[in-house]
C-alpha cells in the first residue's frame, strides 16, 4: 500500500504507517467523496502460484488465509454497523483481498486529542458509558474484544457538542468466548490484559481456552477506568511487570489516592482474579452511570450528587 494507490476503488491518501498496528499497514482513504481507514494485513500473506514451497507448504498457507478470511466475514455478519446499538463501535464496512493480501476498510472517525484525565466528570462518565455499553453489545453477541487499552479507543467529540464519545475500535484480535486463538497468536497487550490471558499466553496448563471469556475484558476496563480518571494505571509490587502479573501472582494493586471508597471497590471487583467472580460491563456500566442513557452522567458511583468541582472520584 502507497500514497495515491487505488485498491478497490479506494484511494490512499495519506502516508501509510504501521504506528500501533502490527503486522499491518494503515492509512487514509477516500471513495466517491467519503474518508475511510484503511487497513492493509501483513499477515497472512495469499500464496502466489509462482510462489516458492512445497505444495504441503502452499496448501497450508492457504488455508490459513481461508480460515482468515472467514473469521473476518464471520465478523461483519455479526457486527453489523447498522445496528441499533452499535453506534460507536468502529466496524469493518468492507473486507477483501487485494493481490496477495487481505485489506480491511472503515469508516474514518475524527479523534480528538483530549486526554480523559483533564476532561470534566461528566465528560468522563460519558466517555466511560459509552465504551461500555459498546463492549456490552460485543459482549451479548459472545465475543470477546481482546485488545482493549487506549490506543484502541478513539475520543470523538461530536460537532457543537462539550461531550465526547468513546469510539471501540480494531477486533482484529477479538474471539468468541471460550475459543480464543492458539496460545501462540493470541493477541493482547500485557499492560491492560488480565491474569488468565498471561497465564494462557505463558503456557499455564491450569488455564484453557475456556476460560478466556468476556471477563478478560472486564479486567481490561477497570483499568482503563483508572488510567482515563487519574492518568495513569494502577500501581502494583514492583515485582511484578504489569498488573496482572501481580493479581495473578495474589499481589493487591493499588488505586489512586484520590479515588473514594465506591470507586475502589468497583475497581477490586472488576479486577478480581477470578473471572468468573468479575461482574458483567453491564453491571459495571450501572455503576459508572445508573439507569439506560449516558444523559443520566452526573449521578455519582454511590449513587448521590457530587460537586463537579471537586478532585476527588467517590
Amino acid at each position: 500500500m502507497r500514497y495515491g494507490q487505488e485498491i478497490n476503488g479506494y484511494v490512499v491518501v495519506s502516508k501509510p504507517s504501521n504506528a500501533n498496528a502490527g503486522k499491518c499497514l494503515w492509512a487514509f482513504a477516500e471513495k466517491d467523496g467519503k474518508e475511510f481507514f484503511i487497513k492493509e494485513f501483513l499477515d497472512p500473506k495469499i500464496p502466489r502460484a509462482d510462489a516458492m514451497g512445497s505444495i504441503a507448504d502452499k496448501e497450508r498457507r492457504f488455508a490459513e488465509c481461508a480460515r482468515f478470511e472467514e473469521w473476518h466475514q464471520q465478523l461483519r455478519t455479526v457486527l453489523r454497523p447498522d445496528e441499533s446499538r452499535a453506534g460507536n463501535l468502529v466496524l469493518a464496512i468492507d473486507f477483501f483481498r487485494g493481490d496477495s493480501r487481505f485489506y480491511k476498510v472503515t469508516k474514518r472517525v475524527h479523534s480528538t486529542d483530549a486526554e480523559p484525565h483533564r476532561l470534566t466528570v461528566s465528560q468522563q462518565r460519558v466517555v466511560l458509558r459509552t465504551l461500555a455499553d459498546s463492549l456490552e453489545l460485543l459482549h451479548d453477541k459472545g465475543f470477546v474484544h481482546g485488545d482493549l487499552k487506549p490506543e484502541n479507543v478513539l475520543l470523538h467529540r461530536p460537532p457543537k457538542s462539550d461531550l465526547y464519545t468513546a469510539k471501540l475500535i480494531d477486533f482484529d484480535d477479538a474471539y468468541r468466548a471460550g475459543q480464543p486463538p492458539p496460545r501462540d497468536a493470541i493477541g493482547g497487550d500485557p499492560r491492560y490484559g488480565a491474569p488468565e490471558w498471561l497465564r494462557y499466553l505463558k503456557g499455564d496448563p491450569g488455564v484453557s481456552a475456556t476460560e478466556l471469556t468476556q471477563a478478560a475484558d472486564v479486567f481490561a476496563f477497570a483499568l482503563l477506568i483508572h488510567t482515563y480518571l487519574f492518568g495513569e494505571l494502577p500501581g502494583h509490587v514492583p515485582a511484578y511487570d504489569s498488573p496482572a502479573a501481580a493479581v495473578a501472582a495474589g499481589a493487591p494493586l493499588v488505586w489512586n489516592s484520590r479515588a473514594g471508597a465506591a470507586l475502589i471497590g468497583l475497581l477490586t471487583a472488576l479486577t478480581r482474579p477470578d473471572p468468573t467472580q468479575r461482574p458483567t460491563i453491564a453491571e459495571a456500566a450501572a455503576k459508572i452511570a445508573p439507569g439506560s442513557r449516558v444523559s443520566r452522567v452526573r449521578v455519582n458511583l454511590n449513587g448521590r450528587p457530587r460537586n463537579e468541582g471537586t478532585d476527588s472520584h467517590t
